[in-house]
């Protein structure tokens, strides 16, 4: 996956060691210091601007120990009580230390989840109100709430025992578990993949404070290349001299009804009177449920997108968002757009359901799949952010390839779900031609063909990523 590691370049920073980019046909690696924060501009819905959004709370929250003070961190953690952290607590680590929630400076106390919780919003020290609207806690049981005792701070570690981070002025809080998943998830149904895997068996207390990363968190799986960070993200759109920047996320292949969407977006831009809009095609790379494709299937397919000019790779940059994934519907879609404020997105585009699933108990979707739009457009502090709704693409009959539905010959298109996809994928059957670019569809076999049949002849689901 070389290739696809040059769709942007990296500023060597003293907490980070990057590897040698090769150059290919994507982009030529420069070498030049560019400032990650851009003079503000006021920016309004459709408003031309040669600048990028600002963050959040004017500027990005990084929470990085500086590197000649991290030998003095690590002895000073030496002497407090520690916390060892799940896998997902190591991706929100992962979230807060490069500022994609942005102005938060670690794991909430009880005011910021308190307003998380019931106004999706954050207010700040000048009375403005930034967009807030999924709880990013840490929970500690009660052995571990009485081990910290007194204590002012705390060291957290990995699985390993490593060092992670230290949380100090701490605030610990009564963990009201059926309250978070109601309003969060709009249900207490069993089966929520989230609450399942971090909420229904951890601790009944939350640990909140101020968060100081010792190094930036790595995840040594061959990846770690494409996970830029706001600050590094900001830097390659201004190497790239971008006016705006459209950001789509997706935790699923790319088909040729995505492409169509984000080329035609692309246009649609242009014609506002943009210059240079650039694509952030951003696959979400924290946890996700068992049957979704797993992160790194998911990158190879996205490489042979590019490599097949499905999608211009002058105009695209390629990156991994770090954030689990709630699957939380209307509620959830605003962090995803909040984030990407942070790195410099001033267009978001939304489709059908964002972030939705099925009922975990009844045979209907969980959500209303045009809640997530609508509220886009209405949510507290996400009002500099430009909300672009989905065109429904399907696959037209009468044309070979994917295209805008035409309700007025609805019998010439036909909609292939993700469901069937799949269903064709793990059956080694070819989907219409002009779907799925082939290289991208043959990955897609080849991931379901990894999956051993277990002894009833059934394929197994994948364990989450």
């Amino acid at each position: 996956m070389a290739t696809m590691a040059a769709l942007f370049v990296k500023t060597p920073k003293p907490s980070h060691s990057f590897p040698e980019i090769r150059k290919t046909h994507f982009i030529t690696p420069l070498k030049l210091s560019v400032s990650l924060h851009p003079n503000k501009k006021t920016h309004q819905r459709t408003r031309i601007s040669c600048g990028l959004i600002d963050p959040d709370g004017g500027k990005l929250v990084e929470l990085f120990v500086e590197e000649s003070e991290r030998d003095h961190k690590k002895r000073q953690a030496l002497s407090m009580p520690r916390i060892k952290l799940s896998r997902i607590d190591l991706q929100w680590v992962h979230v807060l230390s490069e500022g994609w929630a942005s102005p938060l400076k670690g794991f909430m106390r009880e005011s910021e989840f308190l307003q998380t919780l019931h106004f999706n919003s954050l207010r700040l020290d000048d009375g403005s109100v930034v967009n807030m609207s999924v709880p990013i806690v840490l929970t500690v049981d009660d052995l571990q709430k009485n081990r910290i005792g007194e204590s002012k701070a705390v060291a957290l570690v990995d699985s390993g025992d490593n060092l992670v981070a230290i949380l100090s002025n701490i605030e610990i809080y009564k963990h009201n578990k059926e309250e978070r998943i109601a309003r969060t998830w709009g249900t207490t149904a069993p089966g929520l993949p989230y609450v399942e895997e971090a909420i229904r068996t951890a601790g009944n207390w939350l640990i909140g404070g101020d968060l100081e990363v010792i190094e930036p968190i790595k995840y040594h799986d061959g990846l770690d290349r494409f996970r830029l960070s706001p600050a590094e993200l900001r830097e390659e759109f201004t190497r790239r001299n971008a006016d705006s920047v459209f950001a789509f996320q997706l935790r699923n292949p790319v088909h040729n009804g995505h492409a169509l969407l984000m080329t035609d977006t692309r246009r649609r831009l242009l014609e506002m009177g943009y210059k240079n809009p650039i694509l952030l095609l951003h696959p979400l790379g924290g946890y996700t449920k068992a049957d979704d494709v797993p992160l790194s299937w998911r990158m190879k397919q996205h490489e042979k997108v590019l490599e097949d000019g499905i999608l211009n790779p002058e105009t695209t940059v390629v990156s991994i968002f770090p954030s689990p994934m709630h699957y939380a519907g209307p509620t959830e879609v605003q962090w995803h757009a909040k984030a990407r404020i942070n790195a410099g997105a001033n267009f978001y585009i939304v489709g059908r359901d964002p972030a939705g699933m099925g009922h975990p108990v009844e045979k209907r979707d969980l959500y209303d799949a045009d809640h997530g739009k609508k509220v886009l457009h209405m949510a507290p502090g996400l009002e500099r952010l430009n909300i672009l709704p989905f065109k429904v693409a399907a696959y037209d009959k009468t044309q070979g390839k994917m295209a805008f539905f035409d309700p007025s010959r609805p019998q010439d298109f036909l909609f292939i779900s993700g469901t069937k996809m799949r269903t064709l994928a793990r059956n080694k059957e070819n989907p219409p031609d002009g779907f799925m670019c082939p290289g991208g569809w043959k990955v897609l076999v080849e991931y379901y063909d990894s999956l051993v049949p277990t002894e009833n002849g059934k394929v197994p689901e994948a364990v989450p990523a």
